[in-house]
This record gives structure tokens, C-alpha cells and sequence, in this order.
């Protein structure tokens, strides 16, 4: 007859393989889903929907790694190994998008701030919008999606503080300071959803570009493709020393896509800390609204929600760079 204490000893003992069993099933359930990642992550680098669809999930499945990381440490440590590719991947993926630093003015600079906003057409929300961007102290206010009411209504909330406009289609811009060989852009369209001013500031000439990209849909890429690489064709051949070009992009920040202006411009990291997501405005999922320069420095760039549109603004500061005698 066994006694008590030989009973249990061989029930801990027989519950040994089931937990090795039960570890080697999340083990490779972990794994597996690493596997995954690394195929989701790699797709980031792939032009065209692909890529696009890649790069908007891109910050999320950061976080999914994460879990997968807690839950290896917890039932399947020996798996860690594994999930180090997928998140070697996803820094190297995320890198390009991932936040910055603020710069210092340079010496006989001056700064001036950009603000830009997709006001959503319709809304009635382009009045709310212009007064509280132009409470922010914005020298520049770029709006688009604008139909003809909100126009109007964003027109008569600013003109007493921003004298100097220039609208085309569904994009318009208004600046404290003057506006100079303004122009409308197609970017290869058949219809205008972009513009090109000078904007006199005290101390230099700026170009400001202001587009809406076409929108993405299943099966529906080519005319926001085509757009993405016409403003970098333009901005390629521009001659100003200063160039700002702020919008609504329809590209997450890290879609290929965006591959041929990141090549002629600088990104503007978000200085907050964060991924300065913008859309949608009540649970920021992706950076689709994007700000890109040339010719000056970053002092500060964020997001704020204004309005009733479904996109966050961008908020700019730069210094500007004194135009060479």
C-alpha cells in the first residue's frame, strides 16, 4: 500500500509532461505567429497596395510583438530567439516614421508656424477649424477638402487676421504674410487638388505646396500614386531655397509610396514623443496627413484636434532659413 506522500509524488511527476507539452504547443503557436509578423512587417517595403496596407497597420503590429514577447517570457522563453527577426524588421520598418527632436533655430533665423488640416467636406466644421488653427498664433493656415460653404465660411472666420489667400478646388491657403506667384497644380490629374505659392516672410521667400492625394480604395491606388509623384517631380525642380509641403497625403508615413518626395524633402518627425497619427480624429489610427521641408529647421511638430473633422491638424514651427544675399 503507497503511503500519502508517494501519491504525490507521482501525480507532480506525472504532471510534468503535460507542461511541457502545453509549453511546446505556445511555443510554437508563438513562433508561428512571429513567422507571420516578420511576412506582415516585410510587406511595408513592397510599392503599391501592398505596401500601402503594410504601412498603415505598421505601428500596431508593434504592438502585437510586444504581446508576443510577454506571452514568450511567461510560457516559452526558448521562442525570445525567434521574435528577435520580426522585431529587428519592424525597427528597421518603423525607423523612417519613428519620432525626432526638436532643432535650434540657426543664428538670423526667424520662425514661423504651419498648421494644416483635412477639414472633411461637409462637416460644417471649417469655421470651428480656422478659428481655433488661427488661435494657435499659426502664420500659415492650409485647409483641404474644402467644398464651397466651408470655404466661404473658413474665408470670413480668417480674412481680418490672414489678409493673404489663395484657394484652387478643394484646397486653399491664408498667410499673415504676402502670397507671390501662386499657382494651381494637377500633378497629373485632370482636375486641380493641389497649389504652389511664395509666401514673403520678413526674412525669406518660402514655397508652400498644399495638397489632397486622390483616395485609396481596393482596387482604386493609381491617381493618389500618381499625385505622391508628381508633387515630388515638382519639388525636385523648384528653385527656392525654402520649401514647405504640408497635406493630406493618403499615405501612412512609412508606405512606399512616399518613397520619391522623402528623396527631395525632409520628413517632419512629430517632436511630442509620439507617431503624430492623425486619422481618424477620434482614435488615431495612422499618420496620413504629412508635412515635408526643405530649407529650414524643425522646432517643434504636433497634432491637435480642432473642429469636426475626422483628421487631427498638423502643427508646424520652423525656423527659416535667411534668403543668401
Amino acid at each position: 500500500m503507497r503511503g500519502p506522500t508517494e501519491e504525490l509524488t507521482i501525480a507532480v511527476t506525472t504532471n510534468h509532461p503535460t507542461r511541457r507539452r502545453s509549453s511546446a504547443r505556445a511555443g510554437r503557436a508563438v513562433a508561428a505567429v512571429g513567422v507571420i509578423l516578420i511576412l506582415a512587417i516585410a510587406c511595408a517595403w513592397i510599392p503599391g497596395v501592398v505596401g500601402t496596407a503594410a504601412a498603415a497597420i505598421l505601428p500596431w503590429l508593434g504592438l502585437v510583438l510586444l504581446v508576443l514577447v510577454a506571452l514568450a517570457v511567461f510560457v516559452a522563453r526558448r521562442v525570445l530567439v525567434v521574435l528577435l527577426v520580426p522585431a529587428l524588421l519592424w525597427v528597421l520598418a518603423i525607423a523612417p516614421s519613428a519620432p525626432g527632436f526638436a532643432s535650434s533655430a540657426a543664428e538670423g533665423s526667424s520662425s514661423i508656424t504651419v498648421v494644416s488640416q483635412n477639414v472633411r467636406a461637409h462637416s460644417g466644421g471649417a469655421a470651428d477649424s480656422a478659428a481655433e488653427l488661427a488661435a494657435s498664433g499659426a502664420d500659415i493656415v492650409a485647409l483641404t477638402e474644402l467644398d464651397g460653404d466651408s470655404l466661404t465660411a473658413a474665408s470670413e472666420t480668417l480674412a481680418a487676421e490672414y489678409p493673404h489667400s489663395y484657394a484652387v478646388g478643394t484646397v486653399a491657403l491664408w498667410s499673415r504674410f504676402p502670397l507671390t506667384d501662386a499657382q494651381p497644380l494637377t500633378l497629373g490629374l485632370d482636375w486641380k487638388r493641389a497649389l504652389r505659392v511664395v509666401v514673403d516672410t520678413p526674412d525669406a521667400e518660402v514655397a508652400v505646396y498644399v495638397m489632397h492625394a486622390a483616395s485609396v480604395r481596393p482596387g482604386q491606388q493609381h491617381d493618389r500614386d500618381l499625385m505622391l509623384s508628381g508633387i515630388a517631380d515638382a519639388v525636385a525642380t523648384d528653385a527656392a531655397e525654402s520649401v514647405v509641403v504640408v497635406g493630406d497625403f493618403n499615405a501612412a508615413s512609412a508606405d512606399p509610396a512616399l518613397g520619391p518626395i522623402r528623396a527631395q524633402l525632409d520628413w517632419v518627425r512629430p517632436t511630442d514623443g509620439t507617431l503624430g497619427l492623425t486619422w481618424p480624429a477620434a482614435l488615431p489610427l495612422a499618420r496620413i496627413d504629412q508635412v515635408f521641408v526643405r530649407g529650414a529647421d524643425v522646432l517643434g511638430s504636433t497634432t491637435t484636434r480642432v473642429g469636426e473633422s475626422d483628421h487631427l491638424a498638423t502643427v508646424t514651427t520652423l525656423a527659416v532659413r535667411p534668403a543668401k544675399p
